[in-house]
């Protein structure tokens, strides 16, 4: 029997997979967004032959960054009324952050801060104020750059390497958080954040090397370490947080 469900945008991505993987295997129902049909289709094929029913995964298609966007994945919901319990709000776009001769241009600034700020906000209000919602718990994936700004020292050309529109927008998605935990604490909605550390997977040797001198744990996170903090906060065992920015790398930010 499925347990609660829970509903993942940019589910293809690297933290996205982790994420769907873990939470089925917690029985959950999960549902993921996706702007790749071929790619929604190749992860429900990988799901299914690990053994997982078919039942418990589905993929919306559905470009975020297109105005209203929200309210395809509202439609998707309204026919099969289904709700999600939890929603976490994952979605990336890694053309933006692309540096110019170190300078950031404004279609990449405002494309940084429409996916992580905006479209959050606006998947949130359409699912709250659905008549049929049954969401009472929203994470948002923020980042350690939300809450302190990149070393320098990490990179090996930081004004082409450190794209300063991730920070900004990653802290006022921690802020966002924080104003949407007031807004819905009287529905019963809890809204907090977590910011990770840099997550192997992407980078080279030497980069991980650079890193582990900087960070007090030595290493950078495993990508097996990325959903626990997720389901914590999914939990009833955090039922006491919200407006909360939970800080989940390696003492990074410590120092």
């Amino acid at each position: 029997m499925l347990s609660k469900s829970i509903l993942i945008t940019g589910g293809t991505g690297k933290v996205g997979k982790q994420l769907i993987q873990h939470f089925l295997n917690k029985k959950y129902k999960v549902i993921f967004t996706s702007r790749n049909e071929e790619k929604i289709a190749s992860l429900i094929r990988k799901f299914k032959n690990e053994g997982h029913n078919n039942k418990s995964l589905n993929g919306i298609l559905v470009d975020l960054e297109q105005e209203k966007a929200f309210q395809n994945i509202i439609n998707w919901f309204e026919k099969r009324d289904c709700w999600p319990n939890i929603l976490v709000n994952n979605a990336r776009n890694i053309e933006y952050l692309k540096i110019n001769n170190g300078y950031m241009n404004r279609k990449n600034w405002l494309g940084e801060l429409i996916l992580e700020v905006v479209v959050p906000y606006e998947l949130v209000m359409a699912l709250v104020e659905h008549p049929k919602s049954q969401l009472e718990n929203v994470i948002n994936i923020a980042s350690m750059y939300g809450v302190v700004p990149p070393n320098p020292n990490l990179y090996e050309d930081p004004k082409n390497e450190s794209p300063i529109n991730y920070g900004v927008a990653k802290a006022a998605l921690i802020h966002l958080t924080k104003e949407l935990s007031i807004r819905f604490a009287s529905n019963g909605i809890r809204v907090n954040a977590i910011s990770y550390g840099g997550i192997e997977g992407r980078v080279t040797e030497n980069f991980k090397k650079r890193y582990a001198k900087l960070c007090p744990t030595g290493r950078m996170l495993h990508e097996n370490e990325v959903a626990g903090a997720v389901e914590f906060l999914a939990s009833n065992h955090s039922l006491g947080m919200t407006g909360q920015n939970l800080v989940v790398d390696g003492g990074w930010s410590v120092w």
